[in-house]
């Protein structure tokens, strides 16, 4: 068994872009919590006016199947234009804590 594979995705608006880019990924969210192995996938603001995606996945293998897949290339092609830099994307690895249902996602 494989430990489950947390993920951010922070996405920097171009100015003014703020809510398109929210309109662009909205769609793909519905796609993606129906894909195999998807077990959190969460959109929220940021202070800093970026735009991050907290996802949790059972394997490697199935974020991967994830990434090459039509919901990330369709959602790929929706944001053309409307980001100041690429996407910066994070595999976190944790550090269990304390309790194991609040030490780690």
């Amino acid at each position: 068994m494989t430990n489950p594979i947390v993920v951010t995705a922070v996405f920097f608006p171009a100015p003014g872009q703020h809510d398109a880019v929210v309109a662009a990924i909205s769609p793909a969210i519905a796609a993606v919590h129906a894909e195999p192995g998807c077990l959190l996938y969460a959109l929220h603001n940021a202070q800093d006016g970026s735009i991050v995606m907290v996802e949790k996945w059972e394997s490697a293998e199935l974020l991967d199947a994830h990434g090459a897949g039509d919901a990330v290339a369709n959602l790929t092609a929706s944001l053309a234009g409307m980001l100041e830099r690429p996407v910066d994307v994070t595999r976190l690895v944790p550090i269990p804590a304390g309790t194991a249902e609040q030490g780690q996602l």
